[in-house]
């Protein structure tokens, strides 16, 4: 890897490349360590069928803004990791690919001892980009599930041929889980939904993108006094895991709304509450679930825009009231896997964080990094990319800038 600089950035994604743009602009050198073979990030995991679900307009990355002429479009899964690769090529990012770091751990004059794949390194600043969907969460409950049943996480996913024929079971109803179910049911699959509290909202709002909004809200609504999508607005540490609202970009991009899979054939379920020799329990609470998807948006996220709006003078059209839905499934809280014909179960249980390799206190009881914009307690070591870090939109191809120039900053500072 040659002589070793004074900052090294763990992690090649969007999080990584974009604080390299910056320590580059702010004439600190540095090296990239990437442990996968090829650059793309995560992306690379998701399914064959993926599309970002956040529009071309977000793929503002400093040096490389968004110039084509759809911005309202959505980019599949390989066409994303082109760009990445092209975005690193272009702004001369100093990557090592194939070099996983594995321990972090303090050296006594203040600096960082690190240890690779590749060997040791010795940095004044390290830089944590290892983004937000590191380990796939699998509930204790998939122990239960009888073996003649084939079980993967939606990070396994590829695509409906890898599946046994049969019924699927997918648990969890959040982004990864409604567009897997679409894309299944598009098949010919008969597919089951153990349905999750994931908030449903509209692909467009108020004539724009949602995403749009949530970003001008989050970068320029502070500007006005709207703070709302913030961090410090957040109601307790928990919330910074919140899911994102149930959107998909495919098919030139839609809300996914829980009832309207369920008029379509699709089986809903309550929350999987135990499997007992094949025979699935799920809570009985499915209207009420139903009814807390649909409420979350109008109760928080929209109410946030409007303000921004009307703060910022911006004219926009008023959205037009969505219809209230009565529609309710019928069904008990009861499956037989068997008689179902289930032969597939899909976790949709999301991923966690690990900051394993730091062997230093670095996080919370929420397993979530102690920092101040970035900025953790231990000196010399930063995190970017991670959810909430400053602001909702802080995880995202269009919102990780911010972040990652204000830890740039930080660190030619020292």
């Amino acid at each position: 890897m040659g002589p070793t600089p004074d900052t090294v950035i763990i992690g090649a994604g969007q999080a990584g490349l974009t604080t390299s743009y910056w320590l580059t602009q702010f004439g600190v050198e540095h090296q990239l360590l990437e442990r996968r073979d090829t650059l793309g990030g995560a992306f690379q995991d998701r399914w064959d069928g993926f599309y970002m679900n956040t529009p071309n307009l977000s793929l503002d990355l400093p040096g490389m803004p968004y110039d084509g002429d759809d911005r309202d479009a959505f980019i599949s899964r390989d066409a994303v990791v082109n760009l990445f690769r092209r975005y690193a090529e272009l702004i001369a990012a100093p990557v090592h690919t194939g070099v996983d770091a594995t321990r972090l751990s303090p050296a006594s004059d203040g600096a960082i001892n690190l240890e690779t794949s590749a060997g040791n390194l010795r940095a004044k600043n390290v830089v944590l980009a290892t983004g937000a969907y590191q380990i796939p969460k699998i509930p204790a409950l998939a122990a239960m599930v009888p073996k003649d049943i084939a079980q993967l996480h939606t990070n396994d996913y590829r695509n409906p041929s890898q599946l046994p024929d049969g019924s699927v079971l997918i648990v969890g109803t959040g982004q990864s889980g409604g567009q897997i179910a679409e894309e299944l049911h598009a098949a010919g699959r008969e597919v089951h939904l153990a349905v999750s509290i994931v908030p449903e909202a509209p692909r467009r709002y108020r004539g724009q993108d949602l995403i749009y909004w949530m970003l001008e809200t989050g970068k320029h609504g502070p500007d006005f006094g709207v703070n709302a999508l913030t961090t410090e607005a957040l109601p307790s540490p928990a919330a910074r895991f919140a899911p994102n609202p149930l959107l998909s970009g495919t098919d030139g991009g839609h809300a996914i709304h829980l009832r309207e899979l369920g008029r379509r054939g699709m089986h809903l379920h309550g929350h999987l509450e135990s499997i007992d020799d094949g025979d699935i329990t799920f809570s009985d609470d499915l209207p009420e679930r139903l009814a807390a998807v649909e409420s979350v948006f109008g109760q928080r996220s929209s109410k946030a825009i409007d303000a921004y709006i009307a703060a910022a003078r911006i004219d926009a059209p008023e959205q037009e009231p969505v219809p209230a839905d009565g529609w309710l499934p019928s069904g008990s809280a009861k499956l037989d896997l068997a008689d179902a014909n289930v032969t597939s179960v899909i976790w949709a249980s999301g991923y966690k964080l690990d900051f394993g390799l730091v062997d230093i206190p670095l996080v919370d009881e929420w397993g979530y990094p102690k920092h101040d914009r970035g900025v953790t307690e231990v000196p010399g070591i930063y995190v970017v990319g991670l959810p909430w870090l400053t602001r909702h939109y802080s995880a995202i191809v269009g919102g990780v800038s911010l972040d990652a120039r204000y830890i740039a900053e930080r660190i030619s500072g020292r």
